[in-house]
């Protein structure tokens, strides 16, 4: 299917800002584009039961039935939410993708390769973001009620794993402990560039 938007990621740490600077790069996006912001998980029937009962359940699922969860969801999100968008001609801006199921479940003890297995007819990003940010400075951001997934030990795994996709060049690093404004104004700048090299 031929895109004429443009599929923009932001991942980062639980705590690290990544939603409020999604949101934010959309909003300034929409003064020269047709831009959206969209998250996973998502808000359809999947995403919703990840929300309720795999997230903020009593219990954490086992991380296989996490990982095809998630993978279930973001070809939901991607089918009535993305590609719709994209072909509208849409500069689609998601909170999370991919690259979360692979930091997080793989900081599980999950195969890498497996959780990009069953990934492997998500659309690809034109661009993907992270945003890095010391795992210690964001416990302390983070509210009371905290995912199943928001430890400090789980977190500094997940942050090792994102590092090894900025090394491979699939994210690019964004530095996170800069003030929010700082964060936004480097955020804004990457992908503007980004987008004038498909003009």
């Amino acid at each position: 299917m031929n895109k004429k938007g443009a599929f923009i990621v932001i991942e980062g740490l639980d705590g690290s800002g990544k939603t409020t600077q999604a949101k934010l790069l959309a909003a300034k996006l929409r003064k020269n584009h047709k831009a959206v912001y969209t998250q996973e998980p998502s808000k359809g029937k999947i995403g919703k039961f990840i929300r309720n009962r795999i997230l903020y359940g009593e219990k954490r699922f086992s991380t296989t039935i996490e990982a095809l969860m998630f993978a279930a969801d973001r070809l939901e999100h991607i089918q009535n939410e993305v590609l719709p968008a994209l072909a509208g001609g849409y500069v689609v801006v998601s909170d999370r993708y991919v690259y979360s199921s692979l930091a997080y479940q793989g900081s599980a003890g999950l195969s890498l390769e497996w959780i990009e297995t069953i990934n492997e007819h998500a659309l690809k990003p034109d661009l993907a973001l992270f945003i890095d940010v010391d795992p210690e400075a964001v416990q302390a951001r983070l509210k009371s009620r905290k995912s199943v997934m928001e430890n400090l030990e789980t977190q500094r795994k997940v942050r090792k794993i994102y590092q090894k996709f900025i090394e491979k060049g699939e994210l690019v690093r964004i530095d996170g402990d800069k003030p929010k404004t700082a964060v936004a104004q480097e955020i804004l700048k990457v992908a503007t560039a980004f987008l004038k090299t498909r003009s």
